[in-house]
């Protein structure tokens, strides 16, 4: 399944384990000698939620929360039955988000997630810093001074605003942002180009992953940052352009988020895996 070409494969753990599901992220999203994805997730039962999303990177590394993820876990479970709700509560790593589902022809084709509140402390995210946040700090990355904003979704962000995006060699500078020594749990890096005050277009570099055609939580933490630098007003919904589509997003002003974007379905199979 994929989120705006954010794809991952999911497993149906509600009735069976998955052993060493960090082995089989990185076998299965080889996309020369496994299935190919961005990452594994692991839909499960849970005792405060109606289920569990445990999301992996193609590394291996557990991540706590991803946006374009979360869309697709709602809408497996409600096309294949495990609910017939559409308000879904989902426990993840950074908390239990809410889910609403729109339905086109009996299966779900958008979700709005809330998203929770948004942390620009900089011991949430975490940053290795002296200030309380790290909000248009200059940061030397490959030779440039880059002005950073640092945002918590429950996984950490650093927010790059730029004049063009398409000319960034992102796959030069990515690495360099998410093994900074000032991230000490790596960090996912969006990079940003302000259309208007509604309207951003974005580039992200993952951690443990790379650059992927969309990142829900760094779309959010875009817009977080937008606000907070003035660039975009809370409140508003902004619609952020990434590589695999559109998302819309909401900071209201006491920094709670809302995402909404498709879900898709891509297709089903079995792989044997030897570990």
């Amino acid at each position: 399944m994929h989120g705006l070409g954010n794809d991952y494969i999911y497993v149906n753990c509600l009735e069976h384990k998955l052993k060493h599901p960090e082995e089989v992220a990185r076998i299965v999203s080889d996309r020369h000698f496994g299935v190919g994805s961005d990452g594994l997730i692991l839909i499960c039962p849970s005792d405060r939620a109606d289920f569990e999303m445990r999301m992996f990177n193609a590394d291996g590394s557990e991540g706590k929360m991803c946006g374009n993820a979360i869309r697709c876990v709602g809408k497996y479970v409600y096309d294949r039955g495990f609910t017939d709700r559409k308000t879904l509560q989902i426990d993840t790593r950074s908390g239990v988000k809410t889910l609403e589902l729109t339905l086109e022809d009996g299966k779900v084709s958008t979700v709005r997630v809330d998203m929770g509140r948004a942390s620009l402390r900089a011991r949430d995210i975490p940053v290795e810093t002296d200030y309380d946040d790290f909000v248009s700090q200059p940061m030397l990355v490959h030779g440039e001074v880059f002005l950073v904003t640092c945002v918590s979704m429950g996984n950490p962000h650093a927010v790059i605003f730029c004049d063009d995006v398409e000319d960034l060699p992102l796959e030069d500078i990515g690495p360099l942002f998410e093994n900074h020594e000032k991230f000490p749990d790596r960090i996912n890096t969006e990079f940003i180009e302000l259309v208007d005050r509604q309207t951003l277009k974005m580039r992200v570099w993952e951690r443990g992953s790379g650059e992927t055609f969309a990142c829900g939580t760094g779309a959010c933490a875009a817009v977080v940052a937008a606000v907070v630098n003035g660039h975009c007003d809370a409140g508003d919904e902004v619609t952020v352009r990434l590589r695999g589509g559109e998302l819309k997003i909401t900071c209201r002003e006491d920094f709670t988020v809302l995402m909404e974007g498709p879900a898709s379905h891509v297709f089903d199979g079995v792989m044997e895996i030897d570990l």
